[in-house]
C-alpha cells in the first residue's frame, strides 16, 4: 500500500524569535512567530495504487514533524484497514483544518477540542472518537514557566512574556484567556508581551529556552514528552492545571458516505484489540479509542459563550 504525504515544515526559528524580542512591539497588539520558513513538500510514496485515497488531516497541535512522525502509523493503519491508500495533509492553523473538513477535502481530521467546538456547528462535522490517555477521556491545560523562574501563579506572570498556541486552541489559549477573565483582565494589559507559536510543543520550547516568561499547552503534549525522556520539557515546570474539558476527538466531514463513516468508526474503536492496533496506541499512551459524546465538549461550549459575550459587550461600547 502506498501513501502520499502533503506537508507544510515550520521550522523553530529561534534565532528568529530572539531578534523579535530585540525590535520592540505594540503593547496593544500580538505578536504572531510561526516559526517559519515554510515549504510545501508533496512527497508520493513507491506502490501508490489506484484504489480510493482516505484523505487525513491532523490539527497542528504538535509541530509538523512531530505531528508527521507520530500520527503517520495510526492512519497508516485505518487506510490499510479501510482498503484505501493514504493522503496525509498538514496545515499550519487549525481553522485551515476546519475549513478543509467544511469543504469536503478531506475524509478526517484528528482535531483539537477547541476548534471542534468552534467549527462543529459551521461545517457539520461527524464526530467518531475520542482516545483514552491514562484512564481518562479528559484533557488539562498546564500553565508552564521555565524550571528557575521564580514565578509560582499566573499572578506573577503579569507584566511578562506569555506563548499562546493557536487562536482556536482551547487549552493553549481560551483557557488562559477565561483564567485572565477571572481576573479582569485582558490579556493585552496584563501580559507585556504575547506570542502565537502554532503548536504545544514550540510554546513548551519557548518555555524551556527563556525565550517568554510563561505559556499555556495541552497537558497530554507535555505529559508525553516529559514521560518519553525529551529535553523540550526538562527545563519547565508546572504551576497551574485546568479544570478538565472532552479530549480532543477524531472527526470526519459532512460530505462523507454513512457506510464510510462508520466503517472508520468501527476500525478505531477496535483498533485496540488487534496486536499492530494496540502496538501503535501504546507507542502514542493511547490506551484505545472510545465512541466519543457531544456533552463531553459543553464545558468549552461555556468558555467560548462567557468570552464572545465579553468580546461582543466590549464591541459595543462606544
Amino acid at each position: 500500500m502506498g501513501y502520499t504525504i502533503r506537508r507544510v515544515f515550520f521550522c523553530v526559528a529561534l534565532l528568529s524569535l530572539m531578534t523579535l524580542w530585540g525590535c520592540g512591539s505594540n503593547d496593544d497588539e500580538y505578536v504572531t512567530v510561526d516559526f517559519s520558513d515554510t515549504v510545501e513538500v508533496d512527497e508520493e510514496q513507491p506502490g501508490y495504487s489506484d484504489r480510493p485515497r482516505l484523505k487525513a488531516a491532523v490539527g497542528a497541535m504538535i509541530s509538523p514533524r512531530e505531528t508527521f512522525e507520530s500520527y503517520r502509523e495510526i492512519l497508516v493503519y485505518l487506510s490499510r484497514e479501510m482498503d484505501m491508500d493514504l493522503e496525509f495533509v498538514q496545515r499550519k492553523t487549525y481553522e485551515e483544518v476546519n475549513e478543509l473538513l467544511g469543504k469536503n477535502e478531506i475524509d478526517l481530521a484528528f482535531i483539537c477540542s477547541g476548534p471542534f467546538v468552534r467549527g462543529r456547528e459551521k461545517h457539520g462535522f461527524n464526530l467518531l472518537a475520542a482516545p483514552v490517555v491514562d484512564g481518562s477521556r479528559h484533557y488539562y491545560s498546564y500553565l508552564i514557566v521555565h524550571e528557575n523562574s521564580p514565578y509560582e501563579s499566573l499572578e506573577d506572570l503579569q507584566g511578562k512574556t506569555f506563548a499562546f498556541t493557536d487562536p482556536d486552541s482551547n487549552t493553549g489559549r481560551m483557557v488562559p484567556l477565561y483564567w485572565l477573565h477571572e481576573m479582569g483582565f485582558e490579556p493585552e494589559e496584563y501580559f507585556e508581551d504575547i506570542i502565537y507559536t502554532y503548536s504545544h510543543d514550540n510554546s513548551i520550547l519557548a518555555v524551556s529556552k527563556n525565550l517568554v516568561d510563561g505559556a499555556a499547552v495541552d497537558h497530554l503534549i507535555w505529559d508525553y514528552f516529559h514521560k518519553s525522556g525529551s529535553e523540550i520539557t526538562e527545563n519547565t515546570r508546572i504551576i497551574k492545571k485546568s479544570r478538565p474539558f472532552g479530549i480532543p476527538p477524531i472527526v470526519a466531514s459532512p460530505g462523507i458516505s454513512q457506510d464510510k463513516a462508520q466503517r472508520l468508526k468501527e476500525v478505531l474503536l477496535s483498533m485496540h484489540q488487534d496486536d499492530k492496533g494496540k502496538e501503535i496506541l501504546s507507542s502514542l499512551m493511547i490506551e484505545k479509542f472510545v465512541a466519543a459524546e457531544e456533552h463531553w465538549y459543553d464545558s468549552i461550549r461555556d468558555i467560548y459563550k462567557t468570552l464572545k459575550t465579553c468580546e461582543d459587550q466590549d464591541a459595543a461600547k462606544p
